[in-house]
C-alpha cells in the first residue's frame, strides 16, 4: 500500500499565512451571522406621501406567474387571459407567455401560449388587449397577435424606432395604438394592414404606459412619469387632461359610461375618475400594480402585480 503524506514541505510552510488569513476573514463571517434574522410582511406599499400603506382589505391576491404585467378578460370563455414577461432576456430569451385565470384567481392554464416554443416568438410581453377573437400583445420592438380560441401566433409587426413598447390599445377598426415608455416618451399607431406611424411625441407624454380606448372612439394615454390622463382623438390631438391621485401610472380601464379607473405601479393605488370628477382612491396598497383588466360579467379590476409573480382581484361597487 502506498502511503501518501498529508501535507509537503511547501505547504507546511504557507501554514502560518493562512492561519493569518484565516483570522483576518473569520471576523467578517462572523459578523455576517451575526445579523439578525428578518421575515418578510404582509403585502403593502408607501404611497406618495411617504406613508406606509397596508393592502385594502378588499383586495385579494393570487399567484402563480413570472412577472404578470397585463391582462384581458374573454367574455366568451369567461376566462382572464394574462401575460407573463417570464425571466429577463439577458438570462434567457424568448421565456415569456400567456396564462389563464378562472374569474375567482384560481388556476386554469399556467402556460397555454408558451407550453412549447415551437414557432413561438414571445421574449417579453407586457400589454394586451382583445378584438373579436384575436389577442393582441407588445413584445419590446414588435407587436404581435394571437388567435384567441387556437392560441397559434398571428401577425407580427416590428416598430422601427422603438426601444421598449408597454400599453397596447386596438380601436374597432383594427387600428393598434402602442407606448414607449423607455428613452423616448411615444404612442405608435400600426393601421390593420401593418402600417406603423408615430401617432403622438413627446410632450405632453411623460414615460406614457396604459392605453385605452373610450367610448367614443379617443385614444386615451397615462403616463409613468406623472399622474396625467391624456385623451387625444384620432387624429392626435390632446383634447382633455385628467389627473390620478397617485403618479406613477400604468393601467387604464375605460368603462362604457366614461369611468376610468387608473393603476399607480409606484405607488400601488387605483384611481376612479368618473365622467367630469375628480380622481378618488378606492384601493391601495397593492404592490407594483401594473395593466389591469376588466372582468365586464364578475365586475371587477384583475391587477397583475409585476415581479411580485401574482394578480390581484378587486370587485368594483355600484
Amino acid at each position: 500500500m502506498k502511503i501518501f503524506p498529508i501535507a509537503s514541505p511547501r505547504l507546511l510552510s504557507l501554514l502560518p499565512t493562512t492561519s493569518a488569513l484565516l483570522l483576518t476573514v473569520l471576523p467578517a463571517f462572523a459578523q455576517k451571522e451575526a445579523k439578525e434574522f428578518q421575515v418578510g410582511g404582509p403585502l403593502g406599499t408607501i404611497n406618495e406621501a411617504g406613508v406606509a400603506t397596508p393592502i385594502s382589505e378588499n383586495v385579494k391576491v393570487y399567484g402563480s406567474f413570472r412577472f404578470a404585467e397585463s391582462c384581458v378578460y374573454d367574455a366568451e370563455k369567461n376566462l382572464i387571459v394574462v401575460m407573463n414577461a417570464g425571466v429577463p432576456q439577458a438570462q434567457q430569451e424568448n421565456d415569456g407567455y400567456v396564462s389563464l385565470l378562472h374569474p375567482d384567481g384560481s388556476v386554469h392554464t399556467t402556460k397555454w401560449i408558451g407550453a412549447t416554443r415551437d414557432g413561438l416568438t414571445l421574449n417579453h410581453p407586457l400589454g394586451s388587449a382583445i378584438l373579436g377573437r384575436t389577442l393582441y400583445t407588445v413584445d419590446i420592438d414588435t407587436a404581435r397577435t394571437f388567435d384567441l380560441d387556437s392560441g397559434e401566433p398571428g401577425q407580427s409587426w416590428q416598430v422601427p424606432g422603438a426601444t421598449f413598447l408597454n400599453g397596447i390599445a386596438v380601436a374597432a377598426d383594427g387600428t393598434v395604438y402602442a407606448s414607449n415608455t423607455r428613452d423616448e416618451s411615444r404612442v405608435y399607431k400600426i393601421t390593420a394592414s401593418g402600417e406603423v406611424s408615430t401617432f403622438v411625441d413627446g410632450e405632453p407624454l411623460k414615460a406614457p404606459n396604459g392605453v385605452a380606448i373610450d367610448p367614443d372612439g379617443n385614444i386615451v394615454v397615462v403616463n409613468v412619469g406623472d399622474s396625467a390622463v391624456l385623451t387625444f382623438s384620432p387624429d392626435g390631438t390632446l383634447a382633455k387632461t385628467e389627473h390620478a391621485a397617485e403618479s406613477g401610472l400604468d393601467g387604464l380601464v375605460i368603462l362604457e359610461d366614461g369611468t376610468k379607473y387608473v393603476s399607480s405601479v409606484r405607488y400601488g393605488s387605483i384611481s376612479r375618475i368618473r365622467p367630469g370628477g375628480k380622481a378618488e382612491i378606492i384601493a391601495s396598497g397593492i404592490p407594483n400594480a401594473a395593466s389591469m383588466g376588466y372582468d365586464s360579467k364578475q365586475k371587477q379590476l384583475v391587477i397583475p402585480m409585476n415581479n411580485h409573480n401574482a394578480v390581484a382581484f378587486l370587485k368594483l361597487e355600484d
